[in-house]
């Protein structure tokens, strides 16, 4: 009996996508182990709106605080790992990093390596304006040889206002669905390779194999990840 590596979570942003997380993560335990098997998770999921308030008022620093305190307590409950279940907040990864010794699975290397891998090299990136605008998901992105595109500005307040207003609050709308779509058709006519579903919560809108571009849902990559860690799998995959 193999004893697994236990995943810290940082959840709640939103819980809509860390519930997703949760299913994802034990679903790939149990496929790969079989029978009942489950991952060994511990979970810290936050007041989301709390965190919101910080990201409206540019309180980066004190949102880093924040993560950064959660992520100490996973690690001291027994966490090997941690990761951060949300995309946008990545913008102070480092900093939670930081304040740990145990490794922060990194969802835009993991998003990147998967990129590189199937040959891609200039996605749509679909996500929230903090990830869009801000230049740390680009810059990260372009560390990795990959030049990411974004939405002009109206698709980018489209994109935001349905992750926040929608998907963050559990709606589901078929409108906004063919926007995001028509979004994704015209980044094709202007020579986009693929979708980077750069949002947890996108993937409750957008199924990544049924797009007009190849699709790769971060929240997807980022768990099986996890699972990789977990299983002390990770290495294989980097050397294939």
């Amino acid at each position: 009996m193999m004893e697994m590596r236990k995943i810290g979570l940082i959840g709640g942003m939103s819980f809509e996508s860390s519930v997703v997380y949760y299913r994802m993560v034990n679903e790939a335990v149990r496929e790969r182990l079989g029978a009942l098997h489950s991952a060994e998770v511990l979970l810290h999921s936050v007041d989301f709106q709390s965190i919101v308030d910080l990201q409206k008022a540019g309180r980066w620093d004190d949102a880093a605080g924040r993560l950064a305190d959660v992520a100490r307590g996973l690690k001291a409950a027994g966490a090997d790992c941690v990761l951060i279940c949300t995309n946008t907040m990545h913008l102070i990864a480092d900093a939670v990093q930081a304040a740990v010794d145990i490794p922060l699975i990194n969802i835009i290397d993991e998003t990147a390596a998967r990129l590189k891998a199937a040959g891609i090299r200039k996605p749509l990136l679909l996500a929230t304006r903090y990830t869009m605008e801000h230049g740390f998901y680009a810059e990260r992105m372009k560390s990795h040889g990959i030049e990411v595109m974004v939405p002009d500005a109206a698709g980018r307040t489209l994109t935001h206002n349905v992750i926040f207003d929608e998907l963050c609050a559990g709606k589901v709308l078929g409108t906004s669905r063919r926007a995001l779509v028509e979004l994704i058709d015209k980044a094709e006519a202007d020579g986009a390779d693929a979708v980077i579903l750069g949002c947890t919560e996108i993937c409750l809108i957008l199924d990544p194999k049924a797009l007009p571009l190849p699709g790769f849902d971060s929240t997807a990559i980022h768990a099986d990840a996890a699972v990789e860690f977990a299983l002390g799998q990770e290495d294989l995959r980097r050397a294939a």
